[in-house]
Parts: structure tokens; C-alpha cells; sequence
């Protein structure tokens, strides 16, 4: 078992929504869980080898259990699916992590969270650290209907008078113009939801509080492209070569594949996931070279800094990477 891979146990589960539920995992022999910070998630692998990442949305002051929510989603692509119909108390999961891609940052004045559905799991966890810490702070909860909405009751008790919930059939859509214009000077703007809400968010933002005070998750590629990099737009691919420091070998990617291709064909067993530059998975630490991103994932200070990047989509801007695998 790899060092960040857990064997866990379904201790708990309930119905917090029409549409959602939790799941409390926690060791076999009731040992303490890794430390994680809000933000982070757990890539489960289930039974029938599906490979899912689900945010944890427990209080990270309790390490005896991890919690999770998923959605039902009909007409997905199954894992919601197959743990709502089959996961019951007792069940084992395994599990990688937690990793996180999404931390909150110190030094804001001001913190506005926004959710769009089950957006809420990373969202809540931040919350509840705000609050406790004396962070001023508001959430803006978005959803089609209080009854499809989770944690109501529990984001009322963090949040009081600092959480505003739109169920679209009572109120209507959130105006993010306004959640934004209102927000004081030295607002983060921390985001996780459905594509729309965020694209639409982000341009709100960078408009108004500066690009900077945007962070965001996503559960998909971002509608666009992952190809971000203003010099990738006009560019077509070309090959490079990358030095796989660990493994001791340098390997030509062509235009046609990805860095990730090209590594599992010497190193099967190399971790990965969504394969669109959202998840996280397949980060490697960068030695040499400059790297081309096209995930979804870092900021442009992360990416300012050069160390690392997500082979499943990034590419290279010089003839030659040398990375930490």
C-alpha cells in the first residue's frame, strides 16, 4: 500500500438532501485519520474500479472520521451511481490522499464563499475554519430547491446571518454583480460549483476585485479549454523531450500524446485520473524547463512559480523537462 493509500470503513451514512448523501469513513481500527485542511479531497476508488474525487466537508478538528457527500447523479458517469446503491454500513473503500488544490489563503480582509449545489462540500469546510478563526466572511449558497440542497441546517449554525441561500424556485438566481460589488476592498473570492456559475463569477471578479481574488474548483474541465496560456492558443503542439529524474530515462512526447501518455508507457503504475487537468492527481514537481499550462487547477502566481504541473495536459515551452518521476 502506497503511503497516502487508505483502507477505510463506512461508519456512517444519511440522506442530507433529496439528491445527496454522506458518507463518515474512518480507520478499521479506529486510529487517527492524515490531517487535511479545508480544500482538500479524497480520491476514492470503488469496487467496480471506478476512480472518483469527492472534497471532504467534516470538521478537519476530528480526525477519527472523514465525511463526505455525493450527488446522485442520473445519466452520470456511474460512481455517484454505484455508492448510493450499494455503499451500506461496514462497507470498505479505498482511498488516496488527501490532497489539496484548493487551500484558503491567509491575509484576506474579507472572504466571500460562493457554492452552486454540491459545490457546498469544499465550501463548508472553509466556512467553518473562517468563522472559527474570526475571519469576516459571507457564503452565498445557490441551488434549484431548498429540498436539493444539503447542509442547510448545519451552514446556519456556522455561518448565522452571513449565509445567503438562493433555492432558484423561491428567489431566483444569485446576482453576482451585486455579491461582488458589495464585497469590501481586500475580498477572496473562494468559488465551487457548476461551470457556468463559475465562469460567469470569475469574469464578475477579475472586473471588480482584481483576477487575483479569484479561487475556484471544478468538477469538470473548464468549458472553454484546459489550454490556458495566452501563447498556446495560436501555437500547434510540438514535440519535446522530458528527463524523468527518478526513473533515470528521457522520453520524446510528440504533438498526438501527452506528457502523461508517455510516462505510462514506461511507468504503468504512475497515478492519475480525470485526464483534463481538473483533479489534481497527476502532479509532478518540475526540476528544469518551462512548463506550458493548460490545467484548470493553479493560479497564475502558482504558475508564475514554474515548480510543478499536471502531466495530463501541460505541455513544455522549451525543447527539454526535466521532472521529479
Amino acid at each position: 500500500m502506497s503511503q497516502d493509500t487508505l483502507e477505510l470503513v463506512v461508519r456512517g451514512l444519511r440522506q442530507e438532501s433529496s439528491n445527496v448523501m454522506s458518507l463518515e469513513l474512518a480507520l478499521p481500527d479506529g486510529s487517527a485519520l492524515p490531517e487535511w485542511q479545508p480544500g482538500a479531497h479524497l480520491e476514492i476508488v470503488l469496487p467496480s474500479g471506478l476512480v472518483r474525487h469527492y472534497s471532504l466537508c467534516s470538521d478537519p478538528r476530528n480526525l477519527l472520521k472523514y465525511r463526505l457527500a455525493i450527488l446522485r447523479e442520473t445519466g452520470g458517469r456511474g460512481g455517484s451511481e454505484e455508492l448510493h446503491s450499494e455503499t451500506r454500513l461496514g462497507t470498505r473503500l479505498t482511498a488516496r490522499g488527501p490532497r489539496n488544490h484548493f487551500k484558503v489563503e491567509d491575509g484576506a480582509k474579507h472572504y466571500l464563499l460562493v457554492a452552486g449545489g454540491i459545490g457546498i462540500t469544499p465550501i463548508m469546510a472553509m466556512a467553518r475554519e473562517l468563522m472559527a478563526a474570526g475571519k469576516r466572511t459571507r457564503l452565498v449558497y445557490c441551488g434549484s430547491s431548498r429540498q436539493s440542497m444539503a447542509f442547510i441546517d448545519e451552514l446556519q449554525e456556522i455561518m448565522g446571518d452571513s449565509l445567503a441561500l438562493y433555492p432558484r424556485d423561491e428567489r431566483g438566481r444569485a446576482n453576482l454583480l451585486a455579491e461582488i460589488q458589495n464585497a469590501p476592498a481586500g475580498t477572496a473570492v473562494y468559488a465551487c460549483g457548476p461551470e457556468p456559475l463559475l465562469a460567469d463569477l470569475q469574469d464578475i471578479t477579475a472586473d471588480t476585485l482584481g483576477a487575483d481574488a479569484y479561487h475556484a474548483e471544478r468538477f469538470a474541465a473548464a468549458a472553454s479549454s484546459a489550454r490556458t496560456d495566452d501563447a498556446a492558443e495560436s501555437a500547434p503542439d510540438a514535440p519535446f523531450e522530458i528527463e524523468l529524474r527518478q526513473s533515470g530515462c528521457t522520453l520524446t512526447v510528440p504533438p498526438e500524446k501527452s506528457i502523461l501518455d508517455v510516462v505510462l508507457e514506461v511507468n504503468p503504475s504512475f497515478m492519475s485520473s480525470c485526464e483534463e487537468g481538473f483533479c489534481g492527481t497527476c502532479e509532478t514537481k518540475v526540476l528544469e524547463g518551462e512548463v506550458e499550462h493548460r490545467d484548470t487547477i493553479l493560479s497564475q502566481k502558482e504558475r508564475a512559480r514554474n515548480d510543478t504541473m499536471f502531466i495530463c495536459v501541460s505541455r513544455s515551452k522549451c525543447p527539454k523537462l526535466v521532472l521529479d518521476a
